[in-house]
């Protein structure tokens, strides 16, 4: 077994000062497959110690060299990618073919979009041509705390630490400790790339412990949270005695308008993509809302294609799904499922219990439900698994109400024929996002929702605006 007890802090791997054991659960099996140690305060002060010392000098650091820092971690992150798909298949349960290519490509994916946009980003400029003497400076928030998720683990790091490196942060990594041994490469990584020490340190904890004591701290500056609604909540109120900036990603309850005039792929579009991850997404079209000419006919398909989805050991090569990340996400799906059985949906696909031939490991049925109305439990809560809500409507009003009628504000998505039709719906969908027609957002879209779905957006130019304090100076002499 795995044993990873160390923490990064001021650049070195050091013990814990006041650690405990922890067992990472590979989730395909049920047994433990590393063991990690839960930092205590101790370990949490000496991290934020190290950024704070460190942020002087990483801050006045000339952008280019920062830049290239970013690109000399994207040249080690790509030498270290099977490492990186290894561990996220073992930990979370990522199928190695999809953790090979979208868990690990994430990440690069982020890190070359944040090197483009900071060669762009207006890091010093005029105030414009009628203020000749007025400068905008934009400069680091300071010690930024990142608490990532186990769902999309490379995902989520490179998209706040991309950001915080290069637009002169120094930084507390708290991974997941359902998934902590990708942060953990990341970390070798990171010191690989050459960085003044305590520039990025990491400790891992849980939110209890190490995510509430960075969210509190008082010489953190910025906190930038992916995780559940739930906890964003807590770090929020955690964060406020301190006035420290929070950024949130949270949850999600993404609805997907289908119209009688959208294309033929439409549908196999939308199941594939609500099971992509094992439904562990945050924007994932778990809301099929249907227009009525052609309800049945969407169901009989969705139906048929869940059924069609095979499930097995993330080890495996190939196209299936994997387990979800853990036993109490396993028990709470199957909840949610009962519910949707209890309160009246109609289960067309799936259902309750593991997989035909899977008796051990967190293996979820794909599950479609039709017939769902919105008071129902599983139209109102994120699940996070494979189970998919379809629902029936009339009229766009109709379908914006509903759509809108949700708690959350991540992704929308919208399926039509008519692009007059699409571009009123764009406007009228209360989300952070919205993808039309299976059309996927552009290299640097900004990532983030409304609501509570979370603040502030993530990549490109709009991750590096959420890093950055604005410093308005009067009286500049023009170079």
């Amino acid at each position: 077994m795995i044993e990873k007890k160390q923490f990064y802090i001021n650049g070195a791997w050091v013990d814990p000062i006041e650690g405990r054991d922890c067992n990472v659960i590979n989730p395909s099996t049920e047994e433990p497959c590393a063991v990690i140690s839960l930092g205590g305060q101790p370990d949490t002060d000496a991290a934020v110690a190290a950024a704070k010392a460190a942020l002087p000098g990483w801050m006045a650091t000339p952008v280019e060299e920062r830049i290239a820092a970013l690109e000399k971690v994207l040249s080690l992150y790509m030498e270290r990618a099977e490492d990186l798909a290894q561990a996220m298949c073992v930990e979370m349960g990522a199928p190695i073919d999809m953790s090979r290519s979208s868990q690990v490509g994430a990440g690069s994916y982020h890190l070359k979009n944040f090197v483009r946009a900071a060669k762009a980003f207006p890091w010093d400029a005029p105030l414009g041509d009628h203020a000749p003497n007025d400068r905008i400076i934009h400069e680091a928030v300071g010690v930024c705390a990142l608490i990532t998720p186990w769902n999309w683990p490379m995902n989520q790091v490179t998209l706040k630490v991309g950001a915080a490196l290069v637009t002169g942060n120094t930084m507390v990594l708290k991974p997941s400790e359902e998934s902590p041994l990708d942060a953990m490469i990341f970390a070798e990584v990171m010191h690989e790339a050459g960085l003044p020490k305590g520039v990025f340190n990491l400790v891992n904890g849980d939110g209890v412990g190490v995510g509430s004591q960075l969210s509190s701290h008082a010489d953190v500056d910025m906190v930038s949270f992916t995780g559940s609604t739930r906890a964003g909540k807590l770090i929020s109120k955690a964060a406020a005695d301190t006035l420290k900036r929070v950024h949130l990603e949270l949850g999600g309850k993404g609805a997907n308008l289908i119209f009688a005039d959208a294309d033929e792929k439409a549908v196999k579009r939308g199941v594939l993509h609500m099971m992509q991850n094992t439904g562990q997404s945050c924007n994932a079209p778990s809301r099929m809302m249907v227009e009525a000419p052609i309800y049945d006919r969407v169901v009989e398909e969705a139906a048929a294609m869940a059924q069609k989805i095979t499930v097995g050991p993330a080890s495996e090569e190939g196209r299936h799904i994997g387990p979800v990340v853990n036993e109490t996400q396993w028990g709470k799906i199957q909840d949610l499922i009962q519910a949707g059985i209890d309160e009246g949906a109609r289960l067309v696909a799936g259902g309750t219990g593991r997989p035909e031939g899977l008796n051990k490991g967190f293996y979820v049925r794909p599950t479609v439900f039709a017939d769902v109305t919105n008071d129902m439990t599983i139209a109102r809560e994120e699940i996070f698994g494979p189970v998919l809500s379809i629902m029936k409507f009339d009229s766009e009003e109709e379908a914006v109400e509903v759509a809108n009628d949700t708690p959350y504000g991540l992704t929308n998505y919208v399926q039509t024929g008519d692009s007059d039709r699409a571009n009123r719906l764009a406007r009228q969908l209360r989300s952070g996002m919205v993808e039309m027609n299976g059309t996927s957002r552009g290299a640097g879209a900004p990532f983030g929702g409304m609501k509570m779905s979370g603040n502030g957006r993530e990549g490109g130019s709009w991750g590096l605006h959420d890093f950055v304090e604005v410093k308005s100076v009067s009286g500049w002499t023009p170079e």
